[in-house]
């Protein structure tokens, strides 16, 4: 795509991250469609996520745990090991 596309594109996005801002703070009804037509226009040009800034891939995420209802894992929970089966004795059984 052209550089002239890519611009509109990224305005376009930028600006609808900007009201999707405003609907995650005022709890307004149009965020499904907000999340949407960015998808779809980021589908169409990925190159643009290149443009976004932390702040409004943050805003992005916090639409997308809003919508979804649900956390983001910080940190992964480990399983507690377990002996090898070789080490294992009669006792183990």
């Amino acid at each position: 795509m052209g550089t002239t596309t890519t611009t509109t594109q990224a305005y376009e996005i930028k600006e609808k991250l900007a009201r999707l801002e405003e609907a995650l703070l005022s709890a307004a009804p149009g965020l499904p469609t907000l999340l949407r037509d960015i998808h779809q226009q980021l589908k169409k040009d990925p190159d643009v996520v290149t443009i976004l800034t932390e702040e409004e891939c943050n805003i992005l995420v916090s639409g997308l745990k809003k919508q979804t209802a649900t956390e983001i894992a910080v940190k992964a929970i480990k399983a507690p090991r377990k002996k090898a089966i070789s080490k294992l004795t009669a006792a183990d059984l």
